[in-house]
């Protein structure tokens, strides 16, 4: 809660404990505290549970951070009162979503001799096809992995319309079928969202002389992208469970619009150490195929493939 309601806050609370209260002043984000440390307080914060779940991990600086006051009392939850400059741009700044694409079985094609430098091309000829069909995703490919990565905001009555992770599905098989076609290779996904320290910034910049690329990418979901991807090979390997076509982090996936009857919460899913959060994170995995299946179609605002 912004600071500037402190006044009519204290007021308000006199009032509640006069037994005389009206209307409570100002308005309230939904957040949940997570962890705390003598620099910060780790929170949980909920843009939009209207019309889809959506959690955010954010942090907030002891220097931005005024007091906390509430009444168990008078059933008055915890409300934390917060530098109005901070808030500010908590609601106005962008947000990430990012997506890492990998091809199975590279090593072994590369080995047969079934990449040539033909195929490749006409891979990279047919991701710039899809990256002109979606012009606010950067695509990055290094190697035989692709980076993606989407803007989105929250518009000014707080609910989220630039927010659709399940455009990345709908991209993710357009992807299969590329690299089926092309290559003969099977490919799989990480998901993440969140916060991104390049909050003004482009999905992508490139230098005026052509040899720099930069993702405008720091932060948690970043961060917690390369961590999934390697606790996903490891527990492939060790058996913990089998392959998949999709891995969310918990986040991004009860942040889905399930159909009404699928239960999110009994879907696969596996620990992870969360970078930057200083707490155990869970990925959900499933097949591309299981998602689109228990999308619920009437509330999302793009057409979405059969």
């Amino acid at each position: 809660m912004d600071e500037k309601w402190l006044p009519e806050y204290e007021a308000y609370m006199l009032s509640v404990f006069a037994k005389s209260a009206g209307d409570a002043p100002g308005a309230v984000g939904a957040a949940a505290a997570r962890k705390i440390d003598e620099f910060a307080l780790q929170l949980s914060w909920y843009p939009n549970f209207f019309t889809r779940f959506h959690e955010v991990a954010i942090t907030l600086p002891k220097a931005s951070f005024v007091l906390c006051v509430g009444s168990w009392r008078y059933d008055e939850k915890p409300h934390i009162f917060v530098n109005s400059q901070w808030l500010e741009n908590l609601y106005a700044r962008s947000y990430s979503i990012f997506a890492l694409i990998d091809a199975i079985g590279v090593k072994k094609a590369l080995a047969q001799g079934a990449l040539s430098r033909d195929k490749l091309i006409r891979l990279r000829k047919r991701i710039d096809e899809l990256a002109s069909d979606h012009p606010d995703i950067s695509f990055v490919t290094f190697a035989d992995t692709l980076l993606l990565k989407s803007n989105w905001r929250l518009a000014s009555d707080g609910i989220n319309p630039t927010y659709a992770p399940e455009r990345f599905l709908t991209l993710f098989r357009e992807f299969q079928d590329v690299y089926r076609d092309l290559l003969g290779l099977e490919i799989y996904c990480v998901l993440t969202q969140g916060s991104n320290e390049f909050y003004e910034d482009s999905v992508l910049h490139i230098s005026p002389s052509q040899n720099h690329v930069s993702l405008n990418s720091l932060g948690i979901p970043f961060a917690q992208l390369l961590e999934i991807d390697k606790a996903v090979r490891a527990a492939i390997k060790t058996g913990v469970h089998g392959p998949q076509d999709i891995y969310m982090d918990r986040m991004i996936w009860n942040s889905l619009r399930f159909r009404f009857g699928f239960d999110k919460r009994v879907e696969g899913n596996h620990s992870y150490h969360s970078p930057l959060t200083e707490t155990p994170g869970t990925y959900y995995f499933a097949s591309c195929q299981r998602l689109m299946d228990n999308l619920d179609r009437s509330e999302i605002s793009f057409k979405l493939p059969a």
